[in-house]
């Protein structure tokens, strides 16, 4: 240490700090950032023709000796193959925020190829069972990019692809992406501790699929909406076949301010070969789904949910949230609203509780047929301080409900509860008007 460096360190040592990046004589040279390289470097062409995979490629191992970022910079980048981004790598477009390109069939509106950085996908046409177009790995990450499929048809069902993502590793991450038509969207299985943040566009099968994830996975702020095509038959078959979010196996699962429109399922939270899902649902909705939430099975731990905005007025029995007969575990729905022309809020079985707390419920028994709202088969409920804002039947009670607390509600017109379940039922404290 230098005189002037034990003056310093004798005056304020944790000023000492400020003296590590401009080193003083003798001092071991600090090494050098991560480079930035450009694909255009690596023979990338992004003339929307040439086969850009092999530069990509190349472009992606050179920064993966010691880690960096690949910029793709401004282009319609082609790709008959696929890519694997290494560990500690970022792939990244021009975008800074996510972009959203909406009608692109229709006449004058931009194509996502006239602006920003467009990867044009064709590999695995006609099959779901190849390799992703993009692995990410741990540490890496794509940012600021459109990820197109410009031979998908929009007037039959469509052609399936494999996923356009898969998230492996620690701590892969997609950052202001717009999965603008892909069959299926993001695999962020096996993998711990993902980051999927500013993510919009049309995935026609699968949104986003999260499965043997033991560590904590977060998804903020992911739009799916019909911004690439509304044409009939395509949409028609979205509604038919289309889950938007899928849940398997997850440890303390994160999700804020999500949104789906125009699937045959909002949010799907399944029994894998892994196991089950747990985690914190806040700010979620679902808009046009034919259920918004289906629960086949939770996690003893619970799913909670809360700030929900749910709506269903399509399908062959159009219902907010289904509980499946295979369901264990607990899931609780906390200031939820729930409206839309349906048949039913919610149709409950298995041997779980679900919970409904300071919920509002509007518009079930779209057909006049005298469907509560809530039809519980088995299981155990809590319904508290809920708002049923239609003078028709607000709950039904099957035989085989173990347990039920029906407290502090508010009903329009006399309370309608039906009640043929043979356990312990508990009303209390319900305001009729």
């Amino acid at each position: 240490m230098n005189t002037l460096a034990r003056q310093v360190f004798r005056i304020c040592p944790g000023l000492m700090l400020l003296l590590v990046a401009p080193p003083w004589p003798g001092a071991p040279a600090v090494a050098a950032g991560p480079e930035v390289l450009s694909v255009r470097d690596f023979g990338a062409k992004g003339d929307g023709r040439t086969d850009d995979t092999a530069a990509f490629q190349k472009a992606l191992d050179a920064a993966g000796q010691g880690g960096g970022t690949v910029s793709a910079g401004r282009g319609s980048f082609f790709f008959a193959g696929h890519l694997k981004v290494p560990s500690g790598v970022t792939l990244e477009g021009i975008w800074k925020s996510v972009p959203a390109h909406t009608g692109i069939r229709d006449r004058g509106q931009p194509k996502p190829t006239d602006d920003g950085t467009t990867f044009l996908i064709t590999e695995g046409a006609g099959k779901e069972d190849g390799p992703a177009f993009l692995t990410l790995n741990t540490n890496s990450t794509l940012k600021g990019v459109v990820l197109y499929y410009p031979n998908q048809k929009t007037d039959d069902a469509p052609t399936p692809y494999p996923y356009a993502i898969a998230m492996r590793g620690n701590n892969p991450a997609v950052l202001q992406v717009e999965l603008l038509n892909p069959y299926n969207g993001i695999d962020a299985t096996h993998n711990n501790r993902h980051l999927i943040r500013d993510v919009s566009g049309q995935p026609l099968r699968r949104g986003v699929i999260v499965n043997a994830i033991y560590d904590i996975g977060r998804i903020e702020n992911v739009h799916f909406n019909p911004w690439w095509s509304m044409q009939p038959k395509l949409f028609h078959w979205q509604m038919e076949n289309g889950e938007a979010f899928l849940f398997g196996r997850t440890d303390w699962q994160y999700v804020f301010n999500t949104f789906c429109f125009g699937y045959r399922v909002g949010y799907r939270f399944l029994q894998t070969r892994e196991g089950l899902c747990n985690g914190n649902f806040l700010g979620i909705g679902a808009d046009d789904c034919y259920a918004a939430v289906v629960v086949d099975a939770s996690s003893p731990i619970g799913i909670l949910i809360t700030n929900g905005e749910f709506v269903s007025f399509h399908g062959p029995d159009p219902t907010m949230v289904v509980v499946a007969a295979t369901n264990r575990g607990p899931v609780r729905f906390v200031n939820c609203a729930f409206w839309g022309p349906c048949h039913q809020i919610a149709r409950i079985a298995g041997r779980g509780t679900i919970g409904f707390g300071d919920c509002t419920f509007m518009q079930w028994d779209s057909k006049r047929e005298g469907r509560p709202a809530l039809r519980v088969e088995s299981g155990s409920v809590l319904v508290r301080g809920c708002e049923f804002q239609e003078n028709k039947p607000q709950i039904e009670l099957g035989e085989h409900v173990r347990r039920a607390v029906i407290s502090d509600n508010l009903f329009q017109g006399p309370a309608r509860i039906a009640n043929r379940s043979k356990g312990a039922v508990k009303l209390a404290n319900n305001a009729e008007e």
